[in-house]
């Protein structure tokens, strides 16, 4: 009874074993087959690819049928159409529909009809796709006299274009995450960016103007670079080169401090509703929502067109710190009104129009999708960003890991990967092992036993 039990137990042993070599050689094939063909390409989230959906399909059907695009609470696309037609070819192709009334034709002809009247500092309007409205806000500076005259001119163009006073001053923001300091002022870098020949980091225009000389500390040891190009007004950019042409190991990691880092594997354009990451010196690390595109600033400097309005906070000190969601960089702190203790609004210039006016390109990681990786060697290697953002999902924050922007045990353990399926194989063909061993050694001491019987 005894013998019978033990081949019960063997046998069972060995079928376990047996299962758990298939299911560990299927998890490591899935694993395997799952992993991009092309490791280089872009990330694809559900964020962006549901920005990319609404996207298409405005850009499909044009600028007189649809009025913008944003993503939804449930995280689904939404397109803003003029007619139910135009809504139902939205619905067949997967996103939510909203019949509006003006289309994104009128709304960008209000903008420029604001954009043509007498200019007010003060004052700001950008595109809000959600309500088909085109909002203007006035800040603490203005008059009650140019609020009215701007008033009319609203009320000229049509009951879309919605009037609001809003607390503070919009101001950019200067200073700065990890600063960098020179006679203009303090300011935060934002992403290092090439052209193939000398690194740069790409900042905010109003930092100062070109021929500004960046340092790194206070007492000016440290010479970062010099400006050598920007826009200011107009546009909000600048591209700092660095001393000695290289902006270093860690060039495409942004920290968020703490001593962690996320890597920056591409760039992008945001989408309305879409959750998104920035930080600076004076505040750290912030996330909030985009609000509206192509917005318009009357800073006392200047007007500024075509930035990205987040409710954001952010305050003097993080002008051209980074902004980025899920490791795509999307823009660089322009200036904003409000506070990180009551909230407020921040505007972004947009990173592809900058890279593109420059001519430069992003320094991203060798291995994008890698995520979160590790804290960069020295603030210029991130461009100076020291508790600069970077990528956007909550999980873009990491423990500084290693060289591959994971932890060793969360790369075994993600069920994506070949780990687990190797620690299944791996324990399998011990315990394989172990029954084949054990079974043996019982073999031999019953062999012992019966020898011992018959030559004793």
């Amino acid at each position: 009874m005894r013998h019978a039990r033990r081949r019960i137990v063997r046998r069972t042993a060995r079928l376990a074993a047996v299962g758990g070599l298939l299911v560990g050689a299927t998890m490591v094939t899935r694993a395997v087959a799952g992993e991009p063909s092309d490791v280089s390409a872009a990330p694809h989230t559900s964020v962006r690819t549901t920005a990319g959906t609404g996207a298409g399909l405005v850009s499909r059907l044009g600028t007189s049928r649809t009025a913008g695009h944003w993503v939804g609470s449930d995280g689904r696309p939404v397109v803003a159409v003029t007619d139910e037609r135009t809504a139902e070819r939205v619905r067949r192709a997967g996103a939510e529909a909203k019949v509006v009334r003006h289309s994104m034709s009128a709304l960008k002809s209000a903008a420029r009809a604001l954009r043509s009247a007498p200019r007010v500092p003060g004052t700001a309007w950008a595109l809000d796709y959600r309500s088909n409205e085109v909002v203007v806000r006035g800040d603490s500076t203005v008059s009650g006299s140019d609020w009215s005259r701007l008033t009319g001119v609203a009320r000229d163009i049509g009951e879309f274009v919605r009037m609001e006073r809003t607390d503070g001053t919009f101001t950019t923001r200067l200073n700065g995450a990890e600063p960098i300091l020179s006679t203009a002022g303090r300011c935060s870098a934002g992403f290092n960016v090439t052209d193939g020949r000398s690194d740069f980091v790409l900042t905010a225009g109003h930092c100062g103007p070109t021929g500004s000389v960046w340092f790194g500390d206070d007492g000016g040891d440290r010479q970062v670079g010099r400006t050598v190009a920007g826009s200011f007004p107009g546009d909000d950019f600048s591209l700092v080169e660095y001393a000695d042409g290289k902006a270093g190991d860690g060039a495409d990691v942004v920290a968020v401090g703490d001593g962690k880092g996320v890597r920056i594997t591409g760039v992008g354009e945001p989408a309305v509703g879409q959750r998104v990451f920035r930080s600076g010196s004076t505040t750290g690390l912030r996330d909030g929502r985009v609000t509206a595109l192509d917005a318009t600033v009357n800073y006392p400097e200047g007007t500024v067109t075509g930035l990205i309005e987040t409710d954001v906070c952010a305050e003097p000190g993080d002008s051209g710190g980074p902004m980025f969601a899920e490791g795509i960089a999307l823009g660089v702190t322009s200036g904003g009104s409000g506070d990180c203790d009551k909230g407020g609004t921040t505007f972004f210039q947009p990173l592809p129009e900058a890279m593109e006016s420059l001519g430069v390109r992003l320094i991203v990681s060798p291995r994008e999708g890698a995520g979160p990786g590790a804290a960069p060697s020295s603030p210029a290697a991130t461009g100076g960003g020291g508790t600069a953002p970077g990528a956007a999902a909550p999980g873009a924050v990491a423990p500084v890991p290693d060289v591959n922007g994971s932890t060793l045990l969360s790369r075994l353990t993600d069920r994506r990967n070949v780990g687990p399926g190797m620690l299944v194989v791996a324990g399998s063909l011990i315990a394989l092992v172990a029954t084949r061993w054990i079974r043996a050694e019982q073999d031999r001491k019953a062999y012992r036993r019966h020898y011992s019987t018959t030559w004793g």
